[in-house]
């Protein structure tokens, strides 16, 4: 028979807590091991001989604490059934002391195990408790339990896809996410030939092949097959998971659908390739009249020079001047017209009057290429909401391009109709070298151009069809085009609404135009920095008999306004020192020069420059290279009270 210290030995060194409990339902603590005392932070004398719920009562602040609840419930059972009764990590929160008096509750949590003992007459002598700390094991379940709950909740709300691979990358063991790939794949099959492109799979073996050599991160764009068949691409990234030895037993990824990115980046490398394009394009049309325009100037500097000689320079300096001008104006068309910043001024026309006026402009072009024109008119009368201007332009612009890529004594129409939808359809028809389908599917975009000869004998920048497109969609109609095949022709389509029908509407009637009456002459100072330019306008205005005065530096200009009292003062804004804008202000502030009329004659033509300039007490805004006729008119009004305008 072993001893009773043997067995109190024993439960005192038990490394669980234990204790003994009396049979009734206070369950009065009969003994307790040392275990629990540390456990419990108390001491055998606070804990014996009371009862276990007067010892560790429950929190009655807290609703959640059914602890105590629990552990009576499962001593009851004990007492009524004889039998053994176990709790699974219960919440039982723990009274403590601290320094300062108060008592609080520490949340603890126990696995204990109630078990009756029976005296020899089998009478139930008391309940052994036994229990454990498992506060640490529940935190760390709940703590695992919370992370899962973030990476799911993470998973869900990302893009992008979260895969595990086998340690060789040949399967791929599971998929978690949203992203595009979560259908992708069948984890049974080897995924790397099924689901990427071969012109893939060499880039994708290297990557995988020196990240597990290494042992680094994969990290890699590719292509991969989508749910529906087509090819998408992926940016993926995986790191390896690596055991106590350091082999990797798995790898954990991301892939992120980025194909709309590359379908991006591929359009801005496409047109960042087409304006390379466009700028070498620009510079070859902006030297081609520098170079008449150089040699004309150098035979002018000849002596013994016939009026004929320099009448046939003049003319082709201006031709020269009046090309570049127009590419200029195309360039700044499209900016403004791009940006937002063209307002139409909308009127009732009659279509046939611009249909008639754009073939006029382009008339010198049709004939010189010896092209039949055929024009269709609507039915008489026919009216359209549009501005006069604008729409000549782009029926000019279509029939212009038309001639260009038409050879020489082809065919071309000019086709308008009223459809079913009461549109109205404007076709420019040629019989010329037509277009490939894949310039046909981009011709309105901007700088977008025909294949065309080192010499670019046909000149323009790609900016027309641009042009036409955004004028007709700020019209409220829509522009197309088709072609059966290069050296097949092309048709242009433009339909525009129709207003609704009214009785007595009229074509308004076209504005005349006025030559400008002879100035009188008139004192005129030019400030221009440039010398060239400030002397050669002022000869210009010499020879139409008005007084010249000339200066480059803005201060100076104002002495000189004192002196010769101008009645015009031509001004170039870039000046150095004090700029156009800040000498028209001094010379308003000149008794000399406060009623004289000033005009800005510079290369600043944006509609907040002008906006700027008339601000600035300008009468009037030019911009280089001037228009001579203009210029004329407005000094040819110097004597009446100046209206502030923009020319």
């Amino acid at each position: 028979m072993l001893s009773a210290t043997l067995f109190e030995s024993a439960f005192n060194s038990s490394p669980f807590g234990h204790y003994l409990l009396s049979p009734t339902p206070d369950a009065m603590i009969l003994a307790v091991n040392d275990a629990f005392l540390k456990a419990s932070s108390r001491t055998r004398e606070e804990l014996v001989g009371v009862s276990l719920f007067k010892a560790f009562p429950g929190n009655p602040d807290d609703p959640d604490d059914t602890g105590e609840a629990d552990l009576r419930a499962s001593l009851d059972k004990v007492r009524a059934t004889g039998l053994p009764d176990t709790l699974p990590a219960v919440r039982y929160p723990i009274p403590v002391l601290l320094p300062n008096g108060q008592t609080v509750f520490e949340e603890r949590f126990w696995t204990s195990t109630s078990t009756p003992i029976f005296g020899p007459g089998g009478e139930l002598v008391c309940i052994s408790h036994s229990n454990s700390d498992v506060t640490a094991q529940v935190r760390s379940e709940a703590a695992v339990r919370e992370s899962e709950k973030r990476f799911r909740a993470l998973t869900n709300a990302t893009a992008e896809v979260i895969y595990r691979m086998s340690p060789d990358w040949t399967q791929l063991r599971h998929l978690e996410g949203r992203g595009f790939l979560k259908d992708t794949a069948d984890t049974n099959r080897f995924w790397l030939e099924e689901y990427i492109p071969p012109e893939d799979q060499g880039r994708l073996h290297q990557a995988i092949a020196r990240a597990i050599r290494d042992g680094s991160v994969f990290e890699l764009e590719h292509r991969v097959r989508r749910a529906d068949g087509s090819f998408g691409w992926t940016q993926s990234r995986a790191v390896p998971m690596v055991d106590a030895s350091g082999a990797i037993y798995e790898w954990i990824g991301a892939a992120s659908d980025i194909t709309e990115r590359k379908a991006a980046e591929e359009k801005l490398r496409e047109a960042d390739r087409r304006k390379d394009e466009f700028l070498a394009m620009l510079a070859h049309e902006l030297r081609n009249p520098l170079a008449p325009i150089g040699a004309a100037a150098e035979l002018l500097q000849r002596m013994k020079l016939d009026e004929t000689i320099i009448k046939r320079t003049s003319q082709i300096i201006g031709r020269q001047v009046g090309h570049m001008t127009g590419l200029i104006d195309d360039l700044l068309d499209v900016s403004r017209v791009t940006r937002g910043l063209v307002e139409l001024d909308t009127e009732p026309l009659d279509v046939g009057a611009v249909l008639h006026e754009a073939v006029e402009q382009v008339m010198p072009l049709i004939q010189a290429r010896r092209h039949d024109l055929a024009l269709r008119l609507p039915p008489a009368g026919t009216l359209v909401a549009g501005d006069r201007k604008r729409l000549v332009q782009v029926i000019a612009n279509l029939l212009n391009n038309a001639a260009k890529y038409t050879p020489e004594d082809g065919r071309l129409e000019v086709a308008s109709v009223v459809d079913a939808e009461r549109r109205l359809c404007i076709d420019v028809l040629d019989n010329g070298i037509g277009m490939a389908p894949g310039l046909a599917a981009r011709a309105f975009e901007l700088f977008a151009q025909a294949e065309r000869s080192s010499d670019r004998s046909s000149g323009g920048l790609g900016l027309g069809l641009a042009l036409v497109k955004s004028l007709v969609e700020l019209h409220g109609g829509t522009v197309s085009c088709d072609s059966a095949g290069q050296g097949r022709g092309s048709r242009f389509s433009v339909c525009l609404p129709l207003p609704e029908p009214q009785t007595d509407a009229a074509a308004p009637p076209r504005a005349q135009l006025h030559s400008p009456a002879q100035p009188e002459p008139l004192r005129v100072m030019v400030v221009d920095d440039n010398v060239d330019a400030a002397v050669t306008l002022s000869m210009l205005l010499e020879s139409g008999g008005h007084r010249l005065a000339v200066e480059h530096d803005a201060l100076r200009a104002l002495d000189c306004a004192r002196q010769f009292r101008p009645q015009a003062c031509l001004l170039d804004i870039g000046l150095p020192g004090i700029d156009g804008l800040e000498l028209a202000r001094r010379l308003r502030a000149l008794p000399e020069t406060a009623e004289a009329m000033l005009v800005a004659v510079t290369g600043y033509g944006q509609a907040r420059d002008r906006d700027q300039i008339l601000a600035a007490g300008f009468d009037h805004h030019l911009v280089k290279p001037i228009d001579t006729g203009r210029l004329y008119a407005l000094l040819g009004a110097c004597c009446h009270t100046p209206a502030a305008s923009v020319s």
